[in-house]
């Protein structure tokens, strides 16, 4: 059975695997990247099991593309089903966007406009999904960096609704807030508390590059100062929700990202004594 997923946990990445393994540092938990082991016999997969035993897990996918318009790929929900009942994670999560037209992965995450029938369909792919995988899904905001003439409402407002009729959960991204806030100018906190309470259940802590003429979030660097200080102000708002440390490229060291998320239990003790 899986255990408790709280504190502050770190993404697997293969470039941490034999370090994990032969250290098993004290960290509170893992999160995978789904996708990355989906295809049976690898060498990816049996060192899942194998971290299994000693962590708790979640799973965090990139490939549902809930927001595209293509069908549900089905293959891909089977095997991310199978590997939801071999591991048992915690939950799974997947990103508030569309990754895939036509069949072509983009493997960017490409936002949506903030509509009423863009939420009719999303609405109808996350309760098919959580309906095949027997649990609720978690969905994340995500990092933008253009709006659609299309938008008729802002995107907490959006995400507000989609929660409420899907009956999904929410993985609250705060780095992401932020990016998108400074890149279009709105206020991070009105965003930040406009969330649902109850339905976060996961924030993301990740690191950005400043471009000049906008931020990217690149998950490549330390998470920055005013992210720090929006995470506090979340786990005040919202309580003490698990929170996870993401860094995809310029991978470091693990004893840097154990460092990130020390930083972050650190806040967690100052915020809840």
């Amino acid at each position: 059975m899986q255990q408790p997923i709280n504190n502050c946990g770190i993404g697997l990445r293969i470039e941490h695997f034999q370090k994990i393994s032969q250290q098993k540092p004290k960290v509170a938990w893992f999160e995978i990247l789904t996708d990355n082991y989906l295809i049976e016999g690898t060498k990816q997969r049996d060192y899942l099991y194998q971290v299994r035993h000693d962590y708790p897990l979640t799973f965090h996918g990139v490939g549902l593309s809930i927001g595209s318009v293509d069908p549900l790929n089905q293959d891909y929900l089977k095997r991310l089903k199978k590997l939801k009942e071999e591991i048992q994670p915690a939950w799974i999560s997947d990103h508030l966007c569309w990754t895939s037209a036509h069949g072509v992965v983009t493997h960017d995450l490409i936002p949506l406009p903030y509509n009423n029938e863009v939420i009719t369909h999303i609405v109808s792919r996350i309760s098919k999904i959580q309906e095949y995988l027997g649990m609720p899904l978690l969905i994340e905001n995500v990092s933008s960096y253009l709006q659609f003439k299309e938008s008729e409402m802002t995107e907490w407002e959006f995400i507000n609704e989609i929660v409420k009729k899907s009956g999904c959960h929410l993985l609250l991204d705060v780095n992401n807030i932020y990016v998108s806030a400074q890149n279009h100018q709105f206020d991070a906190k009105t965003y930040l508390m406009a969330m649902p309470a109850q339905q976060i259940k996961e924030i993301h802590l990740a690191g950005y590059e400043d471009r000049q003429t906008h931020l990217l979030d690149t998950h490549s660097r330390p998470v920055s100062d005013p992210v720090w200080d929006l995470f506090k102000q979340t786990l005040q708002t919202f309580g003490d929700i698990p929170s996870l440390i993401e860094w995809d490229n310029d991978i470091p060291d693990l004893e840097i990202v154990l460092k990130e998320a020390d930083k972050a239990d650190k806040i967690r003790q100052q915020v809840f004594p």
